[in-house]
């Protein structure tokens, strides 16, 4: 009975790391009526141990990949992609012929069959790969893909209680949610020019939630009673933000591809007085490396388990491979290197642009989802562009000509799909 043993410890780690875990949830009295992914309602007894604001995992959803992957994939991907440690066996027993995965509820297991290697089936899922679509053009090699761009963050009047805001002197104030959207809105048209369907998950300076930080003070306070304000503001932006963000992408939009937009920034100190330094770099993010506390939780165990029968890891590699490989050409950004014993990113293929982090957004969307993490903010090299906004063409910029940063990014993420669709998918 694993989850009995572990709930109250992971519950406590979650309220001092300023998380929230589903039982303390049940108490919040008066959510609003159309929020998402909280399951307020439920009655407290056994159930397992989860995320912050995460509803119990129906494990049969993964009934239509039963016999479709193989052992030796499974056992594969689990090990060396989607956990940075070995305690991962005390949550999956891998037989022969299935692997039974604790489900949290008392000795409840989930079985998944494997199937023989030699008949492994292509698995069930509402995205397709590139080699799955019919043939396009070469001027139009995203012909019938659906992307969904999903800017980071909120932006406007949310970005300083999401702390991506920071200003210096009398400049602009930099806030990541406005940036985000602008790179979105000059992405679509370059990637409906190549023949894409492309949705916004966030097309406005607002969230998606119908959450705010006061629908969860009562839930915070029974967790923090002394500060309770600064984790309901959290717990409405970094979560109930991306599940809001989730359910949108996996019930409405249901695309081939997500793409995750930020910009990256390193410690600022005082966001009125920051610190700027003077490096920049740049990396992409894939879902993996669940650490021990993370695939102890019985939704992460099924988000990991589903990413890998439905194959996404493979998908997203090369996808995320084709946009860094243009990306680093186009803007010659070095990449960011995490520590070598990192445990909570594992490096992809040796290739220094893309590291495998298990974040909620790239765990919870059900698809493959490239998580771009360019430039950093407040670096001496990129602030003085980021205030020179948005323009055509190239301007002097700290002495240099360079064209606006933000439709650097979107062209090198829009010429770098194009790449890999034409040569992953058949051409005419």
């Amino acid at each position: 009975m694993k989850a009995a043993r572990s709930i109250i410890p992971l519950a406590l780690v979650a309220a001092i790391a300023g998380g929230l875990t589903w039982w303390y949830v049940q108490k919040t009295d008066s959510p609003p009526a159309s929020g998402p992914g909280i399951p307020i309602d439920q009655p407290l007894g056994d159930h397992p141990a989860l995320s912050s604001l995460a509803s119990p995992p129906d494990w049969s959803e993964l009934d239509p990949w039963q016999s479709t992957i193989s052992r030796e994939n499974f056992v594969d991907q689990l090990e060396s992609v989607f956990t940075v440690t070995s305690s991962w066996r005390d949550w999956f027993h891998i037989g022969e012929k299935d692997v039974l995965i604790e489900t949290g509820v008392d000795d409840e297991r989930y079985r998944l069959r494997f199937a023989e290697k030699s008949l492994t089936q292509t698995p069930s899922r509402s995205w397709r790969t590139a080699s799955e679509l019919d043939p396009a053009t070469a001027e139009r090699p995203l012909e019938d893909v659906h992307i969904a761009i999903d800017p980071g963050h909120i932006g406007g009047r949310w970005a300083k209680i999401e702390e991506r805001w920071f200003q210096v002197g009398e400049d602009p104030p930099v806030q990541e949610g406005d940036m985000t959207l602008l790179v979105a809105k000059l992405l679509r048209p370059r990637l409906e020019a190549l023949g894409a369907d492309v949705s916004l998950v966030r097309d406005q300076l607002e969230p998606v939630t119908d959450y705010r930080p006061e629908s969860l003070m009562d839930a915070a306070r029974e967790i923090q009673p002394d500060s309770p304000q600064q984790l309901a503001e959290r717990l409405f932006y970094r979560t109930a933000e991306i599940r809001a963000r989730a359910e949108k992408v996996n019930d409405e939009l249901k695309p081939d591809l997500v793409l995750c937009l930020h910009f990256n920034a390193e410690g600022w100190g005082n966001p009125e007085d920051p610190t700027l330094v003077d490096r920049h770099h740049f990396h992409l993010l894939v879902n993996g490396a669940y650490t021990d506390g993370e695939i102890a939780l019985a939704d992460q165990r099924h988000h990991a388990v589903r990413k890998i029968v439905e194959g996404i890891h493979d998908e997203e590699v090369a996808l995320a491979g084709a946009i860094a490989s243009r990306f680093a050409n186009d803007t010659r950004l070095p990449p960011y290197l995490y520590e070598i014993n990192s445990k909570r990113a594992l490096n992809i293929d040796s290739n220094p642009y893309i590291w495998a982090r298990n974040l909620l957004a790239n765990r919870l969307y059900q698809c493959p989802v490239v998580f771009l993490e360019p430039y950093v903010m407040n670096s001496t090299l990129d602030y003085p562009r980021i205030q020179a906004g948005d323009y055509k063409g190239t301007r002097k910029v700290a002495g240099k000509d360079q064209p606006s940063i933000f439709r650097e990014y979107a062209d090198s993420v829009a010429a770098g799909l194009a790449e890999y669709y034409r040569a992953a998918r058949p051409i005419e």
